[in-house]
């Protein structure tokens, strides 16, 4: 067994009293004081969250953008400088390796990042795509005059895409909540800010300084709410959590841990890697068929998804939400059942929500009870537990 991963945090969480979980093999701070308290601080002001453990990847070369459009599910070349898009890394089977979002840093370099638990997976796939993407080019190239090397070698040297794991190298912080841009306007040492806060839309980022070193602020989260989440060189990243803790104690900021983070997601409908989503998920059933283009010539997994496509109705379980009465909740694993205690399907997220006061649950059921407004039963260690099939997400914030 290897030894444990820390972040370059460790020191601010111990000083903090956190309590520490293995996740993805990296001790991630848990809660700081109560799960509670940290959801809704993040829900009515803001939190601090450390996700140094994501997993980033570099793709730089002429390229890049044909690349990624082979190597992922959306159509990222169609992506402006400036944006970011979640997007897919499907199997060959269509199933799904690992949900990303990838940001575009200039015409001929982008930023991917992936998830901790999948880091290892995600490079292999890298790699075996880097490798297979020449003989796909090609096909498109003129014939081969004299001389002309166009080996695989040849081809990366000349015309080709190249792909970096950066992981090591940064730390990732986010801060979320309704007073997240007031904190980072207020945050002392970010300088250089390549657009005003107000004209950073979500889904977008910018480049600026953090006393003097680069830093890039995408307006992006895993929370539901409004936020940023800020790439920094590992080195800097203790001076910048303690910049953002100063600038964020007039506005209610808390450092909050994976427990707040996984209900906050929750609520917001968001999908978790090895829950909602896994190789034997294909997209659609996951509710993620809009990320998908198979419009494009193609990329990895294109023929699995449209012979699934072609081949009509289908059994396979979907993805619901479901809300509950009482304050029992369902967890990943129970089952989802009728009236009469046949299986439907299985949760495979739940909770009682801290921000809607009732239990809410992900989940996999057949289609024929997959409609709005469907009445299941959660079978809570032998209780049956009323609940109803609801539209994702549980929450949205209002503004």
């Amino acid at each position: 067994m290897s030894d444990p991963r820390y972040t370059p945090l460790r020191e601010r969480h111990e000083a903090l009293g956190a309590s520490f979980t293995d996740f993805g093999g990296w001790q991630m701070p848990v809660r700081y004081t109560s799960d509670l308290a940290e959801h809704h601080a993040v829900r009515q002001a803001a939190g601090i969250f450390d996700i140094s453990h994501m997993a980033e990847f570099l793709v730089t070369g002429e390229k890049a953008a044909e690349f990624l459009d082979f190597a992922l599910a959306g159509r990222i070349s169609a992506m402006p400088v400036g944006k970011a898009k979640y997007s897919l890394m499907l199997a060959a089977n269509g199933g799904i390796v690992d949900d990303v979002i990838a940001y575009r840093l200039a015409d001929d370099r982008y930023l991917v990042i992936a998830n901790a638990g999948n880091r290892g997976f995600v490079d292999s796939a890298f790699a075996k795509r880097v490798r297979d993407f020449p003989s796909l080019l090609e096909r498109e190239q003129p014939p081969l005059t004299p001389g002309e090397d166009r080996s695989f070698a040849g081809f990366l040297g000349d015309r080709g895409v190249d792909v970096e794991d950066v992981s090591d190298s940064y730390a990732l912080l986010a801060v979320q909540g309704p007073a997240a841009e007031a904190i980072l306007a207020a945050t002392s040492g970010i300088t250089e800010l390549s657009s005003p806060w107000a004209d950073q839309k979500y889904y977008a980022w910018a480049d600026a300084r953090f006393l003097g070193e680069p830093l890039l602020i995408a307006r992006t989260g895993y929370t539901g709410e409004d936020g940023f989440e800020l790439l920094v060189a590992a080195a800097d990243a203790p001076a910048l959590w303690d910049a953002l803790m100063s600038a964020g104690e007039p506005h209610g900021l808390v450092p909050a841990g994976l427990a707040a983070r996984d209900t906050l997601r929750l609520e917001a409908g968001m999908p978790l890697y090895g829950h909602e989503l896994s190789l034997d998920t294909l997209p659609a059933q996951a509710g993620l068929g809009r990320v998908v283009v198979t419009a494009k010539d193609e990329f990895v997994g294109k023929e699995a998804l449209v012979a699934v496509e072609q081949s009509g109705a289908s059994d396979a379980p979907v993805l619901v939400g479901l809300v509950a009465e009482g304050k029992r909740a369902g967890r990943a694993g129970y089952a989802v059942v009728d009236g009469e205690g046949e299986k439907l399907g299985e949760i495979t997220s739940g909770a009682l929500s801290p921000t809607l006061g009732h239990p809410i649950a992900m989940a996999y059921v057949h289609p024929s009870s997959a409609e709005e407004g469907t009445a299941v039963f959660l079978d809570v260690r032998g209780t049956k537990i009323p609940a109803t099939v609801t539209a994702l997400p549980f929450y949205r914030r209002t503004k």
